[in-house]
């Protein structure tokens, strides 16, 4: 057995053997209070661990390194185009199964020496743990770079230069205790990679007339890999059908009504796994009182607000498209940039004055109220609901208290020490400040700047971090930081983005730690592995998203810009669009001169006051109907933060989703429960893997012109006139009626 394997993070007088055969005796045993109180997690986390296992191996290195760079490359790369395609870790994961086991039949056993530590290149079979090291080494890749959208924004739209670092945060360890050991904190979206890792791994037999569960993933990872060739290929209008658009072909209103892709989405739905899974991660891995949530959520801005809103022609609603990211003039026409900025990169006022004030489509200007009430409700509903919990763990952390099942396991291995964390986020805010002093000029953000943003990160991590570990959905806290530093430091859009960046990524990253944590926590893995490939793993994925980047925005000609590409070439840069556009309204114009004193949509402020106010209401309609336990399941910060995704994502995305999700999640895990606890993770799992590799496939098989099909099938949404605005006289470029 390799010398650098776990039992260096066992305490010294602690018998693994001993420990492995207590716990394989005890695991059928469990007491209610040892027990994790959440029924999927009971029904999926196994509680036996073999402390035993060797985690840091040649293999885990090779794969997890090599899993981490190529990921992060092939994300990166499709990020750009007009359908982004998000190769997940489920794929690596299922790749690295075969490929370490073939490593462990072919490798030496001999031991060899390095730096005074004897290891050895196959210290024995391929095993969970190191499985799982890799698959957070994967992980670390496929969560894409943030930060990268300031040079993109930076270098394909506003067309100037842009130094970078790369930088990282510690809050991770200073909330451990609150997200991660708490079994009420399950963090839903890891049960999907448990469940695989047991697939993989467990020994399952068959019985007569059924199939295991790798059977089953097999199967159905097949039949995802046949099937995504008609939506990603061969008929591509699987993607969105929007028959009310094919009913009437020549009437906006009904495009507008029926458009998945760029309106209402009345009646369209997706035939396509990623129009299901893209945005808004699997409905199979997302509890369905969180799917309720969002749905609501979605029907009342999406079916309420904004057709309200629109043909009341609120803010002259009318002279734009109903459903759009980009930024207009007064008369309707897309907004000239270049008109307003100086020769400093910042607003040009008198310009921006005799130009036009920046209007915004009636959804994108509910999609930023929406987000300001989200995050107030956040902090509400967080106070109110788990307020009394947080407080009394903060009590109870300098004394005993009850532990589950899992948290009891992981008290074998040595945790983390906290200064860890802290030493890297010292480190982390001292680097960044140093980059704002020495490129002051090109990040245009002051060092005060990162101080405060990073406060932000710290205030909102917790907070936030408990929805995402009750429900699947991470409200968003871009909006503020965007609002924060625009009102403070505006016309500099760069400082805005930087901003946003290090208080918004910070914040993610943490919550990402916090995740990887949990999924260690239930697979039993020693805390200090998972830190050390969660920080190397950070910096190879920023690296290697840095280089495709900087490579790809240096050699494709007129990168990002729609009206300068070839007809029909994929690098539109969706996301970043919306990246820019922000950039554009926050830093450049700025809040004030929108949704302040100069602006023209200062009533959106009052969403601040609706999101604080409305978790009130639930926890009083809690407190006075206690017998109504539905109550306790309204969710206001997902119901309110429901449509912070849109745009990019869009209509069908959600009506997709959530048809899933109540089959999956409400019907089945109601009525089929055996079948729900056997293989509804194991299928979200296969249909993730199955589309990444044909996606892959597709990409490299039809990568020529001459590849691609010329019939009525290849038309996604073919809702036209969606994009046109509906008052007489408006200019859209989006528009074929503006056009003709």
């Amino acid at each position: 057995m390799a010398a650098a394997g776990p039992g260096s993070d066992i305490p010294r007088d602690d018998d693994p053997a001993a420990a492995r055969d207590d716990d394989r005796k005890n695991g059928d045993k469990l007491s209610e209070e040892e027990q994790s109180p959440i029924e999927e997690v009971a029904l999926t986390v196994p509680t036996t661990d073999d402390a035993s296992l060797p985690v840091y191996t040649f293999r885990m290195w090779t794969l997890g390194l090599l899993s981490c760079a190529l990921l992060a490359f092939i994300n990166q790369f499709f990020s750009y185009r007009t359908e982004p395609l998000t190769v997940g870790v489920i794929s690596a994961q299922i790749a690295a199964l075969p490929l370490g086991r073939l490593m462990a039949a072919a490798l030496p056993s001999a031991q060899l020496r390095l730096l005074g530590r004897s290891f050895s290149l196959n210290p024995g079979p391929f095993n969970v743990k190191e499985h799982v090291l890799i698959t957070i080494f994967a992980n670390a890749g496929a969560g894409g770079a943030y930060a990268i959208g300031i040079v993109n924004i930076v270098k394909a739209f506003y067309g100037r230069e842009l130094s970078f670092v790369i930088t990282g945060y510690g809050w991770a360890g200073i909330f451990r205790r609150y997200l991660v050991d708490p079994a009420e904190m399950w963090w839903p979206s890891n049960l999907v990679q448990v469940s695989i890792f047991n697939t993989l791994h467990e020994k399952d037999s068959r019985r007569k007339g059924d199939v295991t569960r790798l059977q089953f993933f097999l199967i159905t990872l097949a039949c995802s890999f046949l099937y995504y060739s008609l939506p990603g290929y061969l008929f591509k209008t699987l993607t969105s059908i929007s028959w009310v658009c094919w009913a009437w072909p020549k009437s906006v209103l009904a495009h507008q009504l029926g458009s998945g892709m760029s309106g209402m989405g009345i009646g369209a739905v997706g035939f396509d796994w990623s129009t299901v899974a893209s945005y808004l991660s699997s409905p199979l891995a997302t509890p369905w009182f969180a799917i309720a949530n969002v749905m609501v959520g979605f029907l009342i801005v999406m079916y309420v607000i904004t057709p309200a809103a629109y043909f009341s022609n609120v803010y002259s609603a009318k002279t734009f498209p109903i459903f759009s990211s980009q930024l207009f003039a007064d008369d309707g026409s897309r907004y000239n940039i270049s008109r307003v900025v100086n020769e400093r990169f910042e607003l040009d006022v008198q310009a921006y004055n005799s130009y036009s004030k920046l209007n915004l489509s009636t959804f994108f200007v509910f999609t930023y109220g929406v987000g300001f009430a989200a995050l107030t409700a956040t902090v509400s509903h967080v106070v109110l609901f788990h307020g009394k919990e947080m407080w009394s763990r903060a009590v109870a952390a300098f004394h005993a208290e009850k532990l589950d099942v899992h948290t009891r396991l992981m008290r074998k291995y040595k945790p983390c020490p906290q200064w860890w964390f802290l030493a890297l986020l010292a480190l982390s805010i001292f680097g960044s400040i140093i980059t704002c002093v020495v490129f002051k000029d090109q990040v245009q953000l002051p060092w005060w700047g990162v101080l405060l943003a990073c406060g932000l990160a710290f205030v909102f991590t917790l907070p936030i971090g408990v929805i995402t570990a009750t429900t699947n959905q991470t409200p968003g806290l871009n909006v503020i930081t965007e609002f924060i530093i625009g009102y403070m430091y505006p016309g500099r859009p760069v400082a805005n983005v930087c901003f946003k960046t290090y208080g918004y990524i910070s914040m993610l990253q943490a919550i990402t730690f916090l995740a990887d944590f949990k999924l260690g926590h239930y697979m039993k893995i020693p805390p200090r592995s998972m830190f050390t490939v969660q920080i190397i793993g950070t910096a190879v994925a920023a690296l290697v998203n840095l280089g495709t980047a900087w490579w790809l925005l240096t050699s494709v000609d007129n990168i990002c810009h729609t009206d300068k590409l070839p007809q029909g070439s994929p690098w539109t840069c969706p996301s970043d669009r919306v990246f820019f556009s922000a950039s554009v309204i926050w830093g450049l114009i700025g809040p004030n001169r929108i949704f302040g004193s100069l602006g023209h949509y200062q009533a959106i402020n009052w969403f601040f006051l609706v999101g604080a106010v409305a978790p009130l209401l639930v926890w009083l309609a809690a407190k006075a109907f206690p017998r109504q336990r539905w109550i306790r399941y309204v969710n206001m910060p997902i119901l309110i933060g429901a449509t912070g995704n849109m745009p990019p994502a869009t209509s069908v995305n959600y009506t997709s989703w959530f048809v899933v999700g109540f089959i999956f999640n409400y019907l089945i895990f109601k009525h089929r429960k055996k079948w729900w606890t056997r293989y509804n993770y194991v299928l979200s799992a296969a249909m993730d893997a199955g589309l990444a590799f044909m996606g892959i496939f597709l990409y490299f098989a039809t990568r020529e012109d001459r590849m691609e099909l010329a019939w009525w099938g290849q038309d996604v949404d073919n809702c036209p006139l969606a994009s046109c605005p509906a008052a007489k006289g408006a200019r859209s470029s989006d528009c074929p009626l503006s056009a003709s």
